[in-house]
């Protein structure tokens, strides 16, 4: 029966990857005009939803006669689809993967299927910061355009201060000031599950204050010396979303919102909270001009949290695949996307990001990011620093939704973590799980 399940399972993905990326498998020939098309397969969150790099990659196209065909992909089915798809040599020309230094080998497995970036001009000029997420054995095969990334609580000002509530610092705080939201019938805080990963945020990214209560922790669980499990600070994280879903505080019939709906729902004040990147104000504000300097910002407090978790390489790099039937139309684009100008057209053209991994291109963030960040102690969030973590993301997102739904405990999710993690170091031949 299991063996049944798993064929059906694997069947039903090939099925759906097949549907939603028909003719992304290689660089293809426009019908009559012998004019180069590069398919770019992606997720919705792999590039900005502004347009920008369509807009861009448009320009391109009259200038070189290089068409870019991107194929977006819903985030919850992208990290599935795209591993099939390098598996079985039909992955797009230019395809975007997140990236970390612990996962993107294995979820890339860049020596079989990336470009190798590494005597590109631009390949000097990304920051050290990003570089170790977009390289494997000494060699670049990624390009990214990602910020440092952090994840605040951006919050509505005008709803604080008529109900005569400031940002908490602890969870009891978080709790009680979700109480007094929901009593004016707006949700207290967004949560989106539908998107697949935007609910496993919390559980990691304050990975920085398990390491900053019990120094060694990320060490142990590298080394195989503990497990996941055996974070009681992680399982007391789990247990407050399942808190706040209980009592209403992520709203009515919650499982079907996506990322994408969070800045409607904030913007037009339904929702008084959300988590987001810097620049949110910006991308909201545009949207909805009344909220124009009525946002603010605070570290998440999940589990009295107040460390900042730092992603170095926090977002999608994309890779040239090694098998496009047109290599230098994929180099030739690199090189044009990363030329100045270009650099600072995507950056000034995103969703309002403060910072980009370029350091030529000068940043924007406020002053009060700068005074935050003074006056908070920082970490390297869990899935950064964590073997084993990241490549499981959307599963544990699968889980999550579970327990929401009623159909898993914190105590399943973690036994579930660590079982994937045992099973991932075994593949990888990691001597700790030997």
């Amino acid at each position: 029966m299991m063996k049944k399940r798993f064929f059906v399972s694997l069947t039903s993905l090939l099925l759906v990857s097949g549907l939603l990326l028909a003719g992304c498998n290689s660089a293809k020939t426009s019908e009559g005009s012998g004019k180069v098309t590069l398919t770019f397969g992606t997720s919705q969150s792999g590039i900005p939803r502004t347009g920008i790099m369509q807009t861009m990659a448009k320009e391109y196209e009259q200038e070189t006669g290089v068409k870019i065909d991107f194929q977006v992909v819903p985030d919850a089915q992208w990290r599935d689809l795209i591993k099939v798809k390098l598996a079985s040599g039909e992955a797009p020309d230019i395809f975007n993967v997140d990236v970390d230094p612990l996962s993107m080998p294995a979820n890339v497995r860049p020596e079989e299927n990336a470009i190798d970036l590494t005597n590109e001009e631009f390949a000097g000029r990304m920051s050290e910061e990003i570089l170790p997420t977009v390289s494997h054995n000494d060699k670049v095969y990624g390009v990214s355009f990602a910020p440092s990334k952090i994840w605040y609580v951006y919050y509505n000002k005008r709803i604080f201060n008529e109900l005569g509530i400031e940002p908490p610092t602890t969870y009891a705080e978080f709790k009680a000031i979700s109480e007094k939201i929901k009593a004016q019938d707006i949700i207290p805080f967004y949560q989106a599950p539908a998107s697949g990963w935007y609910q496993v945020l919390p559980l990691f990214e304050t990975g920085p204050n398990y390491e900053h209560t019990t120094p060694g922790t990320y060490e142990k669980l590298n080394n195989n010396e503990m497990k996941v499990a055996d974070l009681t600070q992680l399982k007391t994280v789990i247990e407050q979303l399942k808190e706040f879903a209980d009592l209403g505080y992520f709203g009515k019939d919650f499982l079907s919102n996506t990322v994408e709906a969070g800045i409607e729902a904030f913007g037009q004040e339904k929702a008084a909270m959300l988590l987001r990147v810097p620049g949110t104000e910006k991308e909201v504000s545009e949207a909805y001009p009344a909220m124009e300097d009525n946002m603010g910002f605070f570290v998440m407090p999940w589990g009295d949290n107040q460390t900042i978790g730092v992603n170095p390489g926090g977002s999608a790099a994309m890779f040239g695949n090694k098998n496009s039937k047109h290599p230098e139309e994929v180099l030739k684009f690199f090189r044009w996307i990363t030329e100045h100008d270009n650099l600072q057209r995507v950056f000034d053209g995103g969703e309002g990001n403060l910072t980009i991994c370029w350091p030529e291109i000068e940043p924007k963030l406020t002053q009060d990011y700068i005074d935050y960040e003074k006056n908070h102690e920082k970490g390297t969030v869990m899935q950064a620093a964590v073997k084993y973590i990241d490549p499981q993301w959307m599963d544990i997102g699968k889980d999550i939704s579970g327990m929401f739904a009623g159909a898993m405990t914190p105590d399943q999710i973690l036994q579930n973590i660590d079982k994937r993690r045992a099973e991932q170091a075994k593949v990888l031949k990691d001597e700790a799980w030997q």
